[in-house]
């Protein structure tokens, strides 16, 4: 019955026709852009494909320590109550809190630390600031202090929000610098600028970090973005777990990153993917791969968690 009907289709329909030709002609294009390299269905690409190596190309990464360390202590955070913070900071560091910081304030602070002043010192970041912020706090952090640090608006100063959406304010901008000028030039990274939401009368959204940007001494600024690993036993982010500790020996870091690759669950993880940041597979398995195991993202870049031994 089956054969009549596509022999009926075949002699009468012109759809027929059309179909066939369209469907070839997808299936070409697909193979041929698959060929130049172009993301396509996984199951338009043959066996000797898929198993074939994959060029992907390395970015360059350096490594810094990193003397800064920030995260959100326990209890409850809102603009009345003021928010807990807790540094962790390998030098003695001065902690500024910004409440209300204008937006364009810090951009332009940010901007001026790229062209010729630096931004070093709580007395920089005032002067850049220009003061366009509502209330401003200081905390002295010791080394490897991990006491939490409460802020919050004095009775007499106190808003009950930031504005309307969007806003033209950071709710808290936390800055973290070195307190010792001899420490300064003994790390590359000078500064840790740290956005943070605080609920407030109108936008009641849990407190948490928004940005991280690191102030390097040349002028520079980077992003600070975690990695998507999932940890043993619970949901969190290896990302997160960093935050409480600033430095970790090379000991500590292979225990973190030792996990087993997701696809062949045997050696350990040492690959991040990018644009994604996903750190699952092992240096073998990411010559195989095109797409990241976990989101199926497009993988653009990828670099080592630790150095590659060449043998």
């Amino acid at each position: 019955m089956a054969t009549i009907l596509l022999v009926t289709l075949y002699e009468y329909s012109p759809l027929f026709y059309i179909a066939v030709v369209s469907l070839c002609f997808l299936v070409t294009a697909a193979i041929v852009l698959g060929w130049f390299g172009f993301d396509v269905p996984v199951f338009l690409l043959s066996h000797e494909d898929s198993e074939s190596t994959v060029s992907t190309p390395e970015k360059l990464m350096v490594q810094e320590t990193n003397p800064f360390s920030l995260a959100l202590g326990s209890g409850s955070a809102c603009v009345s109550d003021g928010v807990s913070l807790k540094p962790c900071c390998l030098e003695p560091c001065v902690l500024s809190c910004f409440w209300g910081c204008e937006v364009g304030a810090l951009q332009e602070a940010l901007r001026t630390h790229q062209q010729n002043l630096r931004l070093t010192s709580p007395q920089h970041f005032l002067e850049a600031l220009h003061h366009h912020f509502h209330y401003h706090q200081t905390f002295y952090i010791r080394s490897e202090d991990e006491k939490e640090c409460h802020t919050c608006i004095p009775a007499d100063q106190r808003i009950p929000d930031f504005g309307p959406l969007p806003r033209k304010h950071y709710p808290l901008v936390a800055v973290l610098t070195l307190a010792e000028t001899e420490a300064r030039y003994l790390y590359n990274i000078v500064a840790n600028v740290i956005v943070i939401h605080v609920p407030d009368g109108k936008y009641n959204l849990s407190a948490r970090i928004l940005f991280q940007y690191l102030l390097t001494s040349q002028g520079y600024m980077h992003e600070l973005k975690p990695l998507f690993m999932s940890a043993e036993g619970s949901g969190q982010l290896a990302g997160e777990q960093m935050e409480g500790s600033p430095d970790r020996g090379e000991s500590d870091w292979s225990e973190e990153t030792g996990r087993n690759c997701v696809v062949c669950q045997n050696a350990a993880v040492n690959r991040v993917l990018l644009p994604c940041r996903h750190a699952c597979v092992c240096d073998s398995c990411m010559l195989h791969f095109q797409h990241c195991p976990i989101c199926r993202a497009f993988v653009l870049e990828s670099f080592a968690l630790r150095p590659t031994l060449q043998i």
